[in-house]
């Protein structure tokens, strides 16, 4: 018996090494879980392995690879309650860590629709993830794996495409799309059948309508659990508005309350309007809404040769002024604009060796535009899921981005 316990023993350990050296490498590797990298995209631009931001060392010892994997193999009930590692031994910031990426749907197609473009998701009714791409398809991805399971083209009262950049799930089912062209907000049933429209104020229209900026309109999208509250977010300020004493650039986030659930129209109210204070030379490009009535808030910006900065932030806009009746902010002392609380910058999360197609500081960054809270983990914290807009172009990938995050307080 000791004999062959020592044998499993120094078995076990030159498989475990073999392993290490293995995924360091990207040399396939049976591991658990969804999410994929491509094997082939194993070392970053310039042959280094692991990339900026993330040593070999450290892609060694909490991922394992295989041909589209890399995913984080020490969640572990030692590692789930440690302090500051906000679930996880990827971490990005006290409040956050990474769990894992994927690049398996990068110019991919599902029955002849090119997936990619995708600018918004959403947790479906039925276990999937609903997104949307803004050259206007709705599309399903199985809760799970992620792959494409539907897809279905979606157009305007005239027939004519959208600029999907918004997306929400009703508890019914139906889905509700923002586009930034006018703006809009649509109702569909599942199969891509218009229903209805919301009412949009006047002041947040492109101009000469209105005095919203060209794509700078509503770019994020969500749904108060329970669906009584819908909440779009201007990706820019009004022309005309200002800064906070910060020097922060003050955008509006809008409002509708749900007033009832039958068919056809859209029921939903005009309701308030909050000021939201963004980084100065970023935009909102997605939001997520708690219980609460707080919002997980997606900024992001893109800088030539140098790449993008993604930053992710809880705000609370339950104590803030309504807007909707300030011509122009930020509109005097009194009125109060939603508080944020920084959660994490992307750019210091360990790229687990994730390739990219142009400058980056952190070569796992691209164009994130969607986030949708997928579940809960222990401890109360959150389940994300994050997408990228690769925009059809070779120099820009669509990942997929698993987050876990700790957004404190209530």
């Amino acid at each position: 018996m000791r004999v062959r316990s020592a044998v499993v023993r120094i078995t076990a350990a030159v498989l475990a090494v073999g392993c290490i050296t293995a995924c360091a490498d990207g040399v396939p590797t049976a591991v658990p879980g969804p999410m994929a990298r491509d094997s082939a995209r194993a070392t970053a631009p310039g042959g280094a392995a692991g990339g900026a931001g993330a040593s070999a060392a450290s892609v060694r010892a909490n991922a394992s690879c295989t041909a589209g994997e890399c995913t984080d193999n020490s969640r572990t009930s030692g590692s789930e309650n440690r302090p500051g590692t906000g679930g996880g031994r990827h971490p990005c910031s006290p409040s956050v860590s990474l769990d894992r990426y994927s690049d398996a749907l990068d110019k991919t197609t599902f029955q002849g629709t090119f997936i990619g473009n995708l600018s918004a998701l959403a947790r479906d009714t039925d276990g999937s993830i609903a997104a949307v791409s803004d050259r206007s398809v709705l599309i399903g991805l199985d809760g799970r794996t992620h792959r494409p399971v539907r897809a279905a083209k979606i157009t305007d009262e005239q027939g004519a495409v959208l600029d999907a950049e918004g997306l929400a799930v009703e508890p019914g089912g139906t889905y509700l799309v923002s586009s930034e062209t006018e703006p809009s907000v649509r109702r569909y049933d599942r199969s891509g059948t218009l229903l209805g429209r919301l009412p949009v104020p006047d002041a947040l229209r492109v101009a000469p309508a209105g005095r919203a900026q060209s794509n700078q309109t509503f770019e994020g999208l969500a749904l108060r659990p329970g669906g009584g509250t819908l909440t779009a977010a201007m990706e820019g300020p009004l022309t005309g508005d200002g800064k906070d004493t910060a020097g922060r650039p003050l955008l509006r986030l809008q409002t509708w309350q749900r007033y009832g659930a039958r068919p056809g129209p859209a029921p939903y109210r005009l309701g308030k309007q909050y000021a939201y204070p963004v980084d100065a030379g970023l935009g909102v490009s997605e939001i997520a809404a708690l219980s609460d009535g707080r919002l997980l808030v997606l900024e992001r910006g893109f800088t030539a040769g140098v790449g993008n900065t993604v930053r992710l932030y809880l705000a609370d806009p339950r104590r803030a002024a309504d807007v909707s009746g300030v011509a122009k902010l930020p509109g005097g002392k009194t009125v109060r604009a939603a508080h944020k609380k920084l959660l994490a910058d992307l750019g210091s999360c360990p790229s687990l060796g994730a390739p990219a197609h142009q400058p980056q500081t952190n070569p796992l960054l691209d164009n994130i535009e969607g986030m949708t809270i997928t579940g809960r983990a222990p401890g109360g914290r959150l389940r994300l899921l994050l997408v990228s807009d690769d925009n059809e172009s070779p120099k820009q990938i669509t990942r997929l981005y698993e987050l876990t995050v700790r957004p404190g307080g209530h």
